[in-house]
């Protein structure tokens, strides 16, 4: 779900993968960005977005292994 949302509104998705301070700088990047190309930056914007998702993911999953190695 978060993978689609990174595609419309990729600041919004970032904020939720729990980076909150990133979602504000990389929304007050992208607003000015979309503006003024037209559009052509927001492939940059996705890809990032989804690198953040697939990072945060992975971090779950190491501390989800991790948690049950130490029980």
């Amino acid at each position: 779900m978060n993978y689609l949302l990174a595609i419309l509104l990729p600041p919004l998705s970032i904020l939720l993968t729990g980076r909150p301070i990133l979602a504000i700088i990389i929304f007050l990047i992208w607003v000015p960005a979309i503006i003024f190309s037209g559009g052509l930056t927001h492939p940059m914007f996705i890809i990032l977005a989804w690198i953040l998702i697939y990072q945060s993911g992975e971090e779950r999953r190491t501390r989800r292994i991790e948690r049950a190695a130490g029980e």
